[in-house]
């Protein structure tokens, strides 16, 4: 019987241990983004898009300035946007709805 419960034991501390190591990728993915504004397409943000709103899907414009998204760490000023566009790691004055 006590064979039979530290068997039991050994079993559920194993499966504890993968469980949480497979969680660390996650961890470490969400480690390697950051914010990045101007380069969401409308309501497709994942925060933050100026006065008036709240936070996810509410951008009103294509590459809204003040609106964020998260992509892969170091990608943000270098991606290619129409007409020129560039992302940026702060807020950017173009693109913003009409008050």
């Amino acid at each position: 019987m006590q064979k039979k419960m530290m068997t039991a034991a050994i079993i559920a501390g194993a499966v504890a241990t993968a469980v949480s190591s497979a969680a660390l990728p996650t961890a470490a993915n969400a480690q390697a983004k950051e914010k990045c504004y101007g380069v969401s397409l409308k309501g497709k943000n994942d925060c933050k898009a100026g006065p008036g709103t709240t936070c996810a899907g509410t951008s009103t414009v294509d590459y809204q300035g003040n609106a964020w998204t998260l992509v892969p760490k170091g990608t943000c000023v270098t991606m290619e946007l129409p007409d020129g566009r560039k992302g940026s790691l702060t807020e950017l004055d173009r693109d913003l709805p009409e008050a």
